[in-house]
């Protein structure tokens, strides 16, 4: 028969390598747990910045649109100029032509 020393020296390494499979298997447990909350984490990261950049496009086209809408603005106080500039010129002239006949009557 086989001595009792040697068959506690087999049950204490069949507990060792059992336990070692265990502690084994509960680390890929928890590296997967680990890889799949950082995936999730990852993939909400990137949502947030697609709702950001889409946000930011939104601005950006609402400030083209503030930008075209004074630039019409701008043309239209142009005209605008323009016209009461070139009736103060007529007008001008227009009194001017009045002083000078004024004059030759005198």
């Amino acid at each position: 028969m086989v001595s009792r020393p040697v068959v506690l020296v087999f049950l204490l390494v069949i507990l060792i390598v059992t336990s070692q499979f265990e502690w084994k298997q509960q680390l890929v447990n928890e590296l997967e747990s680990t890889t799949r909350k950082q995936q999730h984490i990852s993939s909400r990261e990137e949502l947030v910045k697609d709702k950001i950049i889409l946000s930011q496009e939104k601005m950006i086209q609402k400030l083209n649109d503030f930008i075209q809408n004074l630039q019409q603005q701008l043309v239209q106080c142009r005209g605008n100029n323009k016209t009461v500039h070139s009736s103060r010129t007529s007008l001008t002239s227009y009194i001017s032509e009045i002083q000078r006949q004024q004059m030759m009557d005198d």
